[in-house]
């Protein structure tokens, strides 16, 4: 606990406010939330390096990755759903839920990835905290995917992860990025609430 002083603050600081930005895009289904993102990913892994959470740390490269994918496939659906009328550049992009069975696949999925992960940190490595960092990594990279695909349960996902992130990050005196999660949480209560209003199946 307590390892802020070895932190460089101007990351976590700056990546908190990039967080910020990415998240009301986000709610907006603005493209645009995915340049955010990358910027915002690249400033909090040399964070949490540095404090060892390093399931997280890999799961900021994993975010990259897939923020490109993702940024792609909205292009996509964007130019898919073009069809409404107004400023080509004002268009949003259609958003749905997931089937029963796929539901039941991704938590299988999630909790296998988790609890791998945590183990092998446990044996491994000098990981703080392995299990709960883990569980943290394993659901963001479910949300992240579904997110992409253009599912609202990555909403309901992400809520349940913002709530277990302030709780790790203040016991890692990470303070600048629980005070985001407390924020995302909520953001993540109006992106869930704004998508089901535009839901299709």
């Amino acid at each position: 606990m307590g390892s802020g002083a070895l932190i460089p603050a101007w990351t976590e600081l700056a990546g908190a406010a990039l967080g910020l930005l990415n998240i009301v895009l986000l709610v907006r289904r603005s493209v645009w939330n995915f340049p955010a993102a990358m910027a915002m990913v690249s400033l909090i892994g040399v964070t949490l390096f540095q404090a060892r959470l390093y399931a997280e740390t890999g799961l900021q490269v994993f975010f990259f990755v897939v923020n490109a994918w993702g940024w792609y496939l909205w292009i996509a659906a964007r130019g898919a759903n073009a069809g409404a009328a107004g400023n080509p550049d004002d268009r949003k992009v259609p958003v749905g839920w997931m089937t029963d069975r796929a539901r039941f696949v991704w938590a299988a999925i999630t909790a296998a990835l988790s609890l791998s992960l945590g183990w092998l940190l446990h044996r491994f490595t000098n990981a703080a905290l392995p299990f709960a960092d883990s569980a943290i990594a394993g659901a963001s990279v479910t949300a992240q995917i579904l997110l992409s695909l253009r599912r609202i349960e990555n909403w309901v996902l992400w809520i349940a992860i913002d709530v277990l992130a302030v709780m790790l990050y203040i016991n890692r005196g990470l303070y600048f990025l629980a005070a985001l999660y407390v924020v995302l949480g909520v953001m993540s209560v109006l992106g869930l609430r704004e998508w089901r209003k535009v839901a299709t199946r």
